[in-house]
């Protein structure tokens, strides 16, 4: 008897400080609607120096950890290309923060924005060899480009934590998935460098060629066609990148379908367009998002794309289970992202440069107003500082 494995909870954390758009536009002497509609952002978060990818993770998880799923927890697979070690994996330091036990294995998967998917997939296939187990997979990243670059305006960060167990409450998967793996420079970060390196207008036509190649792969794989489909997620590191994927396929639709499948897109775009890119999270924030704000019900069929610069790309499907609304916590979500303090350019621009130094310095974080549970104090004898509000 085939299992059903999926998304079962999921989290979301991104910190308390937004960027608004209009304002960066002014202040680089740009008309705002390039922003607000040639890219498609509104908002972009700001991530201090106290909080990392590890303390944005442990954040998210922990909208939906009981002492229960602790106990249960098999696995952690950790999507990330904001890493903070060489060679010890977030996903360790994410385990001890989060308390859990000691059997749980612990890895960081690394392929640009495709991370946190590869992780979904490993734990799919996990759960269903041992239906007992749930596995925590993360997205999480700190989107950073420099300021006054071409890059600047799709920065952001945050986390994306979700569980995947058997019979799940959200999202029942399809074992059934394409994907398309080429090496191409698009956008890559050496070592020696705390920004990224891309070509924007190259990257664009790679993701949306990818799209197309790993679409007509599932459909000949499936014989499944766009019809068969109530809704697309797609990985936006700027809510106009998935615009243009959607519209790639939409004259396959009908013209009422086609209005259907747009008004989806609209909702999943909507808390992505006011937090900005989480790289590896960003396909998942869009998933949680369309659950928030969309038109959904048991049964719906979900299409993804996943993209990852460098390159890989991967569709995948799944149905929408009849307790989807309580697998996240829609409160705290929502309360998170209104109660945000908007900062002025000269703000952001202070905070962007207040990131502990690369050299390994003993340095204190001003934490006097962190007020999320878990965050980065600083570091002492080379080795981060983490601490737990209580």
């Amino acid at each position: 008897m085939t299992v059903t494995v999926g998304i079962d909870k999921m989290g979301f954390y991104t910190p308390g400080m937004y960027l608004d758009m209009t304002d960066l536009a002014h202040a680089r002497h740009d008309d705002p609607n390039k922003y607000l509609i040639g890219i498609g952002q509104s908002k972009q978060a700001v991530i201090p120096p106290t909080q990392d990818v590890v303390t944005m993770a442990a954040n998210a998880a922990s909208q939906f950890m009981t002492p229960e799923i602790k106990q249960s927890i098999a696995m952690v697979l950790f999507g990330t290309e904001s890493g903070i070690d060489n060679s010890k994996a977030t996903a360790v330091y994410l385990a001890h923060l989060l308390d859990l036990p000691q059997t749980t294995r612990a890895v960081e998967i690394k392929q640009a924005c495709y991370g946190a998917t590869a992780g979904l997939q490993l734990a799919a296939d996990y759960v269903r060899v041992h239906p007992e187990a749930k596995v925590l997979v993360v997205g999480a990243d700190i989107a950073r480009y420099g300021l006054r670059t071409a890059g600047e305006v799709t920065q952001g960060g945050g986390a994306v934590a979700f569980l995947v167990t058997a019979n799940p409450q959200i999202l029942a998967l399809d074992e059934v998935s394409s994907y398309h793996t080429e090496d191409v420079m698009d956008f890559w970060r050496p070592v020696y460098r705390t920004e990224a390196l891309v070509d924007g207008k190259y990257s664009t036509n790679v993701y949306l060629d990818f799209f197309k190649t790993v679409w007509t792969e599932y459909q000949r794989q499936t014989s499944r066609k766009i019809a068969d489909f109530d809704a697309f997620v797609f990985h936006i590191p700027f809510t106009k990148m998935g615009r243009k994927g959607l519209r790639q396929i939409l004259p396959e639709a009908t013209p009422t379908h086609q209005a259907e499948l747009t008004a989806a897109f609209e909702a999943s775009q909507e808390d992505n367009r006011n937090v900005g890119n989480l790289y590896t999270g960003s396909l998942y924030l869009s998933f949680l998002s369309l659950l928030r704000h969309g038109d959904l019900s048991a049964g719906k069929q979900i299409g993804f794309f996943s993209y990852g610069s460098g390159a890989e790309g991967e569709f995948f499907s799944g149905k929408i289970q009849p307790d989807y609304q309580q697998g996240y916590d829609e409160s705290a979500i929502s309360q998170l992202l209104t109660k945000r303090r908007r900062v002025s350019v000269a703000e952001y621009e202070e905070i962007f440069n207040q990131r502990l130094d690369t050299i390994g310095s003993d340095q204190r974080l001003p934490v006097d107003e962190e007020s999320a549970q878990y965050y980065l104090a600083g570091r002492l004898n080379e080795q981060r500082q983490y601490r737990i509000q209580k």
